[in-house]
């Protein structure tokens, strides 16, 4: 239902909020930085960290969720687990409190006794947001409750999160890495079928005051159910070259030019690299995020997102698939896409949100194992797989 829609647009507004408030300090941020557990830890890092800002994020939402949909909590999922350990060795779980007296005494327990830091978080995870879209404003749409199933990724790139880069340079409006590259993803799916729903994936920072070193984000939603395809770049213009000037408009010239370009991992397969770079010349591009990279295509900024590894999760994908979807793309599995045969109509091999991987433990019962393709014209995606294909060695499609 839009009802929801709009209130996962205010509730990632307030995650931003806690987000951008968690950087102010240098020294406050240090506190924050607690290694995962082995069970949660990406195999993609040596190193992976879980942060205050993450949990205090993903809770807000849940929270905020149950308080206005009673009932909803209970299928809001996500990266974090709850879970805080302070100096002192005492285990404390994260739970908003109904007053802001009370967080701050919670947190104040996670961060060993800095009433300080307390209080300044306590008050921006209370601190009420109004977030409206007149685009959304004028559809209803009804979607039974109980059928809906939530993927939180409360801070997205985390590593890019803590490293706190605020001054790198763009590559044709895309960022290789910085603070631009952190997201949250919240993405709505059915829970019968596994197709996403709605999404939203709020930018926290975006461009920063020189001034006053703060930070504006900007915030992207989507929402595809029953023939009812919506977003919010459905009036946006883009000014780049060669691309669609109604972002998802699929009749454009654009779907038929034979220039492809992608964003990618800079841990690529050297394999998909060099094949790329045969499709895609160029107009390659290295960035931080799952989140990111997916948002990329979303603005239009390049065709494709491509990641041969099982490194992405259900969480990372679901809010830019659902966008995507409402835009006329999706996100595919690439190894299904690379074993199909499009001569015999096969339907393209979309992810799925509701089943866990068959035997996996940990985060990887929601890895996307196959690997992801995610792009905004079906028309173009077949064409780049048909090139994406002639270009591989013919050992890499048979893996």
């Amino acid at each position: 239902m839009s009802d929801i829609l709009r209130e996962l647009l205010r509730v990632s507004e307030k995650a931003a909020n806690i987000a951008r408030a968690c950087r102010q300090q240098e020294a406050l941020f240090q506190l924050l930085i607690e290694e995962k557990k082995e069970g949660e830890k990406n195999k993609k890092f040596a190193v992976d960290f879980k942060t205050l800002a993450d949990v205090l994020v993903q809770e807000v939402i849940k929270q905020n969720m149950e308080n206005k949909f009673p009932g909803l909590e209970k299928n809001i999922f996500g990266e974090e687990s709850n879970e805080f350990t302070n100096d002192l060795g005492e285990k404390i779980t994260l739970r908003l409190c109904s007053t802001e007296e009370e967080t701050v005494e919670l947190l104040s327990k996670v961060l060993n006794g800095n009433k300080l830091a307390s209080e300044a978080l306590a008050k921006v995870v209370h601190q009420d947001v109004a977030f409206t879209d007149p685009t959304l404003d004028s559809i209803e749409i009804h979607i039974p409750q109980d059928s809906l199933g939530i993927w939180v990724d409360p801070i997205d790139s985390t590593y890019q999160y803590i490293k706190g880069f605020a001054d790198v340079k763009s590559n044709q409006g895309i960022f290789p890495c910085g603070l631009q590259c952190v997201t949250v993803l919240v993405g709505v799916y059915d829970r019968q079928t596994g197709v996403p729903l709605m999404g939203v994936i709020n930018q926290p920072f975006v461009s920063q005051d020189l001034n006053t070193l703060r930070w504006k984000g900007q915030c992207y939603w989507g929402l595809s159910y029953m023939g009812t395809n919506i977003h919010s770049l459905q009036h946006a213009t883009s000014a780049r070259s060669g691309h669609e000037t109604q972002p998802g408009n699929t009749s454009s010239e654009a779907e038929f030019s034979p220039h492809f370009s992608a964003v990618i991992s800079t841990s690529e397969k050297e394999t998909i690299k060099a094949a790329l770079s045969r499709v895609c010349g160029d107009s390659i591009f290295g960035a931080a995020g799952a989140g990111y990279k997916s948002l990329c295509v979303v603005q239009g900024l390049v065709d494709i997102y491509i990641f041969s590894e099982d490194t992405t999760f259900k969480w990372d994908s679901c809010a830019a698939h659902a966008i995507l979807r409402a835009m006329g793309g999706g996100i595919v599995d690439l190894k299904e896409c690379l074993e199909r045969n499009p001569e015999t109509g096969l339907e393209l091999p979309q992810l799925v949100y509701h089943v866990e991987n068959k035997g996996a433990t940990g985060v990887d019962r929601w890895a996307n194992k196959g690997g992801l393709i995610a792009y905004r014209s079906r028309k173009r995606l077949e064409t780049f797989l048909s090139l994406l294909i002639q270009n591989l060695e013919p050992a890499e499609t048979q893996t």
